[in-house]
């Protein structure tokens, strides 16, 4: 990322639900040039300003707010205020774009999405194998795909190497050799297909295979060719927080604002993406949920889901069956946490979610069919 990129200040919204009324917003400030000048002139405006791990956070009018700033530090400094924070407000109070891909629009704008997911692997944390057998590939997998379409998925994630935590590495012949079957016949039988990877050879060689969005919990951090490849595709990507590896990443995760720090990340690498000529019309972004995340910081993030549509694009979620839900309910086995994860996507979709992957997909559409117009009524 360029040294003036870098320098953006990042906004976050808390809340701007009394802004179209004209009442103030309350927002987090990242790498804000004069933010403690810029604060007391708030103030003095009778706004609202705190500091919370090194973020300035003001409850204040947007308008308000860029003035305060160009008594500071004049029309360049209020400019630099007003472009991070216009958009930031506008996105939280409205509606994502629609996701084009090559195989058709995804109407996120409008509903949740959902994303049904297909592992053809032997060792995933809750279907390992099912889907997965040398002597029926890739008859057993396609079959599975066709299923979760027939059952409602908008889109089927194929993934061929185990993200779990722990998880060994796979090679990318065999990842090549797992997915790209799959992903031919399903696209041949009209399925939008997302391939769920971290390699840039598997990401090309399944979009020519017919795959329409490319799927990445490393945001780009494990192949330094992947995000070009991402450029010369010109398919969506999903933009995924994850510290360290699936390997590594649930050794002791530590966050001093988990919220703050992943939503900084993200915006980063929004930039950064762009930069590598990824068209910005074309990015998801998911927080990670499970991904290097204590059960508190996953609970604090679905908790506080709506502040990250303040990126102005369609969030994912991903908490179907996952651990941190049996450690709050007790459900040891993932494939019985289907009320966790039912009562996890709807409240995901009730706070901005529009992505959502998800293992049981008819009752998830029908969950996250209420939380929706309850959210929109």
């Amino acid at each position: 990322m360029d040294d003036d990129a870098s320098n953006r200040p990042i906004a976050r919204v808390e809340d701007a639900a009394l802004v179209p009324a004209g009442g103030p917003a309350r927002l987090a400030l990242s790498r804000l040039p004069r933010a403690s000048e810029i604060a007391d002139a708030v103030a003095s405006a009778r706004g609202v300003s705190t500091w919370a791990e090194g973020r300035l956070v003001v409850t204040a009018v947007p308008s308000r707010l860029v003035d305060a700033a160009g008594r500071v530090g004049g029309r360049e400094l209020a400019d630099l205020l007003e472009a991070a924070v216009v958009p930031a407000v506008d996105a939280w109070l409205g509606s994502p774009p629609d996701l084009e891909t090559p195989a058709g629009t995804l109407p996120t704008s409008q509903r949740p999405v959902i994303m049904g997911v297909l592992n053809v692997t032997p060792d995933s944390f809750s279907d390992g194998g099912a889907h997965f057998d040398d002597a029926r590939h890739p008859e057993q997998a396609v079959e599975a795909g066709l299923a979760l379409m027939e059952a409602g998925a908008d889109v089927v994630d194929v993934g061929g190497e185990s993200s779990r935590p722990g998880a060994e590495p796979v090679d990318e012949e065999e990842e090549r050799r797992r997915v790209l079957p799959v992903i031919e016949r399903l696209s041949g039988h009209g399925v939008v297909v997302s391939v769920d990877t971290t390699k840039a050879l598997v990401a090309r060689e399944a979009v020519e295979a017919g795959a329409a969005l490319v799927n990445d919990v490393s945001a780009g951090a494990l192949d330094g060719m992947l995000l070009a490849t991402i450029a010369d595709l010109g398919v969506p990507y999903v933009l995924m927080h994850m510290r360290g590896t699936p390997r590594t990443m649930q050794r002791d995760p530590r966050y001093a604002d988990v919220v703050g720090e992943v939503y900084d990340f993200l915006a980063d690498q929004l930039l950064r993406l762009e930069e590598a000529g990824v068209d910005p019309g074309k990015v998801v972004i998911d927080p990670g949920i499970g991904f290097g995340k204590t059960v508190g910081h996953n609970l604090e993030l679905l908790r506080r889901l709506r502040e990250f549509t303040s990126l102005g694009r369609p969030v994912l979620v991903g908490t179907s069956r996952k651990a941190f839900l049996g450690s709050v309910s007790g459900e040891d086995d993932p494939g019985s946490r289907m009320v966790e994860s039912l009562t996890a996507a709807a409240l995901a979709v009730a706070g901005g979610g529009r992505l959502l992957r998800v293992h049981d997909v008819p009752e998830t559409r029908r969950a996250v069919s209420i939380a929706h117009a309850v959210a929109t009524a």
